[in-house]
């Protein structure tokens, strides 16, 4: 059995790929055998996580990509990036810590959820977005609504996006609920935009 089809075996799709010409630099810089065997599985390492982190970030669909270090903190002169703490940090879900950003339209909210969703996934977790309208009309219109909450109670992170934009009528205070309330028995964050004060989201649910 050649060393190509064992690394295939193996999984170590990375290793078989860069092997020739680390092979190569090693000999031209002598590299020792516990040097070259370390840079091959750094090599491994890495690409893995890059792949782990892909994956995570389709399914996390996000509308757009971006991240805290593309955030215009001067644009809003009141928030700083010092104020968002441990929200950056696996903290975020190891403290179980929510977070409501507020305030008009065009100002960054769900800039700001999507790179505070995207860091989790950087930092081993996973995240999903979705807006507050897809999310209850999914709910409300499903079967099965155990089943159809599954998407919204399994990820690490959730990220609602648009709470009471609009109007949502009956029954979605309902499956809401079921969201909120499952995913803080499970200690799993969410992370809210919305335009209007906390005191007046019930009028959304008329």
């Amino acid at each position: 059995m050649t060393l190509d089809i064992m690394l295939k075996r193996l999984g170590l799709s990375t290793v078989q790929r860069v092997l020739p010409d680390l092979t190569s630099i090693a000999e031209k810089e002598a590299w020792s055998y516990t040097q070259f065997l370390e840079r091959l599985v750094s090599e491994e390492i890495a690409q893995r996580a890059e792949n782990r982190i892909a994956n995570q970030v389709a399914k996390a669909k996000f509308p757009f990509q971006a991240t805290i270090e593309t955030f215009d903190f001067t644009f809003k002169s009141d928030l700083k990036l010092q104020m968002l703490g441990r929200f950056l940090g696996p903290e975020l879900v190891s403290e179980h810590r929510s977070l409501i950003l507020e305030g008009p339209p065009g100002t960054g909210k769900t800039h700001l959820c999507i790179s505070i969703a995207y860091k989790s996934i950087q930092n081993g977790f996973s995240a999903r977005f979705t807006t507050a309208t897809a999310l209850i009309n999914d709910l409300r219109v499903a079967h099965d609504l155990n089943l159809a909450l599954k998407p919204y109670l399994q990820p690490h992170v959730l990220v609602i996006d648009e709470m009471g934009y609009l109007g949502y009528g009956s029954g979605a205070a309902d499956v809401l609920f079921q969201v909120v309330d499952q995913r803080y028995l499970k200690g799993k964050p969410i992370l809210f935009t919305t335009n209007k004060p906390l005191k007046h989201w019930g009028e959304g649910f008329a």
